[in-house]
């Protein structure tokens, strides 16, 4: 299985209408177009933490074909008063906002 985790600024009180926008995004067939097979998303002190999980590493690749579908546009554009990059002078797109694991420990099977 292969994460990503974005990180970011949120305005406060917005979880509800996040929440509310990924729901409605999660119901079309848009997560199985990106490869997500899972989506949590997480608030502290007014940052977001959005962490997707995918079957492999190919999420990546499959979310860069899917950001020109009208779906994820519109979603990208709907977040917008809610979401801000957590560093703006430095953010060019969403690769920008990922975190980087750095250390990982699995229960063996």
């Amino acid at each position: 299985m292969h994460s990503t985790l974005i990180v970011a600024r949120m305005a406060p009180g917005a979880q509800a209408d996040v929440a509310r926008l990924f729901a409605d995004f999660d119901q079309s067939d848009m997560p199985h177009r990106m490869g997500t097979r899972r989506r949590q998303l997480f608030a502290f002190n007014g940052l977001y933490f959005h962490l997707q999980d995918f079957d492999d590493d190919n999420g990546g690749e499959l979310i860069q074909g899917a950001k020109d579908d009208p779906r994820f546009v519109r979603i990208s554009d709907d977040l917008t008063p809610f979401i801000a990059p957590y560093d703006p002078k430095t953010w060019r797109s969403p690769a920008d906002a990922m975190a980087q694991r750095f250390y990982r420990w699995q229960q063996p099977a």
